[in-house]
């Protein structure tokens, strides 16, 4: 596999982690997601990641999990797995076993004891050290959950410091302001290394003219993001608009805090992509009212996309 770099670009799609009804592990479903994501068209995948019930894992099931992703994209694509942990000796021993089974590099945020700048560059110091230089890592940026502010100038001196730190994965909702000052300082001569937004994708085309490389974050049409990036970077920027247009409505009502994802597993499970769309628990389960609201949305957004295609 060859690994991350910071000219990674294109939609490396937040994996969700497939549960039977009963909360077992759903090990083949996993085969039939990595194989939906593909056909989908992503560039990348990340698996582990805060949307991918990554807490809820045993060391075990975590290392079984990407081993079989790993598997099944067979080199087709990179995968980078999220290693954050309370410790670095768990940071340490988890990254060592995905990037000895393959995986292109690995995702860590910020734990939610960082306050001040110096700190937050000491904690990715510490973090370098522990994975080594030859794993490449990315920066997790998400203050909505980790209640870490970090600022572009801090960003900038993580980058300048670690040369293994390849990819800032941006989540600031929406933060468009750090993504131009980050490419106005590469602009400048700083090194420049790959940016890929999450935010569910809600803020996609404002953070590819800002300067964003592409996505890394899940929804149930991954395709959405593809299919806007490629026309984005085609500098078709209107068309960009109107297909991300038409996902909107949805796209925002699977973003509710503590319900997303059970949207997103029951879409998945509806699309094929997984055997079913239980969350293993604690996690929400959808009502009827749920349940119609969500048909109803991927009914509007079905007949508007045939009108702009």
């Amino acid at each position: 596999m060859t690994l991350l770099d910071e000219g990674a670009k294109g939609v490396y799609v937040i994996a969700v982690t497939p549960f039977t009804e009963d909360g077992a592990l759903d090990l083949p479903s996993a085969d039939r997601m990595v194989d939906f994501y593909l056909e989908k068209g992503a560039t990348g995948l990340t698996v582990l990641g805060m949307m991918g019930e990554a807490p809820k894992l045993t060391a075990d099931e975590s290392r079984s999990f990407v081993r079989r992703v790993l598997a099944r994209v067979n080199g087709r694509v990179p995968v980078v797995a999220g290693v954050s942990a309370a410790g670095f000796a768990a940071m340490a021993e988890l990254s060592e076993s995905v990037m000895g089974d393959g995986a292109a590099g690995v995702m860590v945020a910020p734990p939610a004891t960082l306050r001040t700048d110096d700190q937050i560059v000491s904690y990715y110091d510490m973090v370098a050290r522990t994975l080594g230089p030859k794993t490449p890592f990315v920066l997790q940026d998400f203050p909505l959950a980790t209640n870490v502010q970090i600022a572009p100038s801090v960003i900038l001196r993580i980058v300048e410091a670690q040369p293994s730190c390849v990819m800032l994965k941006h989540e600031d909702w929406p933060g468009l302001a750090k993504i131009a000052a980050l490419r106005a300082a590469s602009d400048k001569g700083a090194r420049r290394i790959s940016i890929l937004a999450g935010n569910g994708g809600l803020f996609l085309p404002e953070e590819l003219s800002r300067g964003a490389d592409g996505a890394m974050t899940g929804f149930a049409y991954p395709e959405m993001m593809v299919d806007v990036w490629k026309a984005h970077a085609a500098g078709q920027v209107e068309r960009a608009h109107d297909l991300f247009d038409a996902y909107l409505p949805l796209a925002r009502y699977e973003q509710q805090p503590g319900h997303g994802l059970a949207i997103r597993k029951y879409l998945l499970a509806k699309r094929g992509a997984i055997a079913s769309g239980a969350l293993r628990k604690p996690g929400s389960t959808l009502s009827g009212a749920d349940i119609a609201d969500i048909e109803r949305l991927v009914a509007r957004q079905t007949r508007r996309l045939q009108e702009i295609n």
